[in-house]
């Protein structure tokens, strides 16, 4: 009990310092620790997929994750201490400046993307990072079978290139995207604790602004990847560029 106090002690102290009044110190280092792990495994990547590849997209895709959340709360903790701070916004604050515009210009959506905090500053919530990372870990195996299926069902050749790409992009967006989404927020919701009703609640509110969004970015990303990417670096390049995207996903679950 006593180590249990001492430790959430430790990180609300550390939770309440930020580094130069605007990026939190805690969320900065666990960022930090994450980016360290992906140069890590970008170091020895290939000798990594070459022994163990699907175990290697499963981590892959946890720790790519893991930033995408990390970096989802981090722009929650600088925007609702900038708003909360007295004056509000200022004109000195850029960061916070830009996400409130992030925010207030979302087309996909008529409610706030990034939510509020009942605590100041909003306290880096480890639980809802291990959430992330184990969706990642978990969804990794579905993804890499699906890109084998799309390359052996659409193979791209020297003299046919752009036609099997184009229908990989369909196939994924018309047939994967739509899944995707829906899996996201069901495993999200359950994992939180809710229910049927709280999955029910979560997917008329969330799946069609979220798929809305998917089609914005995803078909041209999915042109590159299945154009020039080979396979073995399909999942990691959809997984980094998807670090924007899962920090997407990741405030519109934490959404009231």
């Amino acid at each position: 009990m006593a180590w249990e106090l001492n430790r959430r002690r430790f990180f609300r102290a550390v939770n309440s310092k930020f580094i130069y009044g605007r990026l939190p110190l805690l969320h900065t280092i666990i960022f930090i620790i994450e980016m360290a792990f992906v140069a890590r495994l970008t170091a020895r990547f290939n000798a990594y997929y070459e022994a163990r590849p699907l175990m290697t997209m499963m981590v892959t895709n946890a720790i790519l994750g893991g930033i995408a959340d990390t970096v989802a709360q981090t722009i929650t903790s600088v925007r609702q201490r900038a708003l909360r701070k007295p004056g509000g916004i200022t004109k000195d604050d850029n960061i916070a400046i830009e996400i409130h515009e992030l925010d207030e210009k979302n087309p996909f959506s008529d409610r706030e993307l990034i939510p509020d905090s009942k605590s100041l500053p909003p306290p880096f919530d480890f639980e809802r990072l291990t959430r992330f990372m184990a969706y990642g870990f978990c969804m990794a195996p579905v993804q890499f079978r699906w890109f084998k299926f799309l390359s052996s069902v659409f193979p791209i050749t020297k003299t046919s290139a752009f036609g099997p790409a184009m229908k990989r992009v369909a196939f994924d967006q018309l047939i994967f995207a739509p899944f995707g989404v829906g899996v996201f927020f069901t495993a999200m919701t359950l994992a939180e604790g809710g229910g049927r009703r709280g999955v029910a609640h979560k997917l008329r509110d969330m799946y069609v602004p979220t798929l809305k969004a998917n089609y914005v970015l995803w078909p041209a990303v999915q042109v590159i990847n299945f154009r020039l990417m080979p396979v073995q670096f399909q999942l990691p390049f959809v997984s980094t560029v998807g670090i924007a995207w899962t920090a997407y996903l990741s405030l519109t679950n934490a959404a009231d």
